[in-house]
């Protein structure tokens, strides 16, 4: 495990573009599990101006998203494949994209797809990750088994609470995802996991520092060979 503290968010979303930049210039064909959420905003702003100043190709690599919430169009503002539109997939030349259906005639099945299709692009060389206030990576919960593959996840109340102010208020807020399973996340052969912010800090100190346990999905990545964390200072306060 490597940890790098940068002073603030900018700096983090620097680090983590570069590190990423790295990484396509090294393997143009890499395949790449991208996340949502605020944190990952930073590194989709510095890898977007990367591209523009003809620094970056991302036309033979391939990009599968962690998560989509069931139940909504793939047009609504808040789903995940809007998100990435907006913020990455329109902005650079990444041509092979993948994101779980959120409107699956069977979602067990969509699940059995894109894991499927990971697989035939032949796995994860990067997995970019998030971490919950509750520990959870990608929409893993608290209590998912580490063998798990993208399956169906019943939100917590503390992640639907948290997302309720996207949505208008919890009322409002999707109760289940598709999501990339522990396993698959853990077979990635390199793992870039992105925390910022003091709220983050005591569950980033339990999550590197505490038990392996399921009870904080992240804790799970202290067992991966090959990662890398970039936090900020707020969020490192602890370690």
């Amino acid at each position: 495990m490597k940890v790098v503290v940068v002073e603030n968010y900018t700096e983090l979303s620097r680090a983590a573009a570069r590190f990423v930049a790295q990484m396509v210039i090294k393997n143009p064909r890499m395949v790449l599990a991208l996340p949502t959420g605020d944190t990952p905003l930073g590194l989709y702003r510095e890898l977007v101006g990367l591209f523009r100043e003809g620094l970056l190709d991302f036309s033979g690599a391939q990009a599968f998203n962690l998560d989509e919430y069931l139940g909504l169009p793939p047009d609504h503002p808040q789903s995940f494949r809007a998100y990435m539109r907006e913020h990455f997939w329109s902005h650079v030349n990444l041509h092979a994209y993948y994101i779980p259906d959120s409107l699956p005639a069977d979602p067990q099945e969509e699940c059995r797809r894109y894991e499927r299709i990971m697989g035939e692009a032949g796995g994860l060389d990067l997995a970019v990750l998030g971490l919950g206030k509750n520990g959870h990576i990608a929409f893993n919960e608290p209590g998912t088994p580490w063998e798990s593959l993208t399956h169906v996840v019943d939100l917590a109340e503390e992640t639907r609470r948290e997302e309720a102010r996207r949505f208008g208020g919890l009322a409002h807020t999707p109760k289940q995802a598709i999501t990339t399973g522990i396993r698959t996340i853990m077979n990635a052969r390199r793992i870039l996991l992105l925390v910022a912010g003091p709220g983050k800090a005591g569950i980033l100190a339990r999550a590197l520092r505490g038990p392996i346990t399921p009870e904080v999905p992240g804790s799970v990545l202290q067992l991966h060979p090959d990662l890398t964390v970039i936090a900020d200072r707020a969020a490192a306060a602890f370690l």
